[in-house]
């Protein structure tokens, strides 16, 4: 699944939930949910993000994906990340570090190891 549409109605799907009764649970009618899993769409903002994040129960690895997804159909980042980001200086530093000595998967994978290193050991 490389697309967010494609992903939200593998998701749905796998519910078990119509699309009518998803598009009903989500406040929108079916034909927009239709055209949002078709493609013809863009992907829903952060609010109703979370929402299908809850109707559907979503594990984090799911939402994380289906957050990626849609960042990546607007062109965009992840949805949820903008407001993480916003007004941390030293964020922003280590993102503009991290461009300027082109870092790539392997650094930031390291990266992410050394945090989760750190989580486990405040355990």
């Amino acid at each position: 699944m490389d697309n967010f549409g494609d992903y939200l109605s593998k998701l749905r799907k796998d519910k078990k939930i119509t699309l009518k009764s998803m598009a009903g649970l989500l406040g929108i009618t079916s034909p927009y949910l239709s055209d949002v899993e078709k493609g013809r769409r863009d992907s829903f903002d952060i609010d109703k993000l979370n929402q299908i994040v809850d109707i559907l129960s979503l594990t984090e690895d799911e939402a994380n994906k289906l957050m990626n997804l849609a960042g990546d159909q607007r062109h965009n980042i992840a949805p949820d990340l903008p407001e993480y980001v916003a007004g941390k200086d030293y964020i922003n530093a280590a993102l503009r570090r991290a461009k300027d000595m082109g870092a790539g998967e392997a650094e930031w994978f390291e990266f992410i190891k050394s945090l989760e290193n750190k989580s486990n050991k405040d355990v």
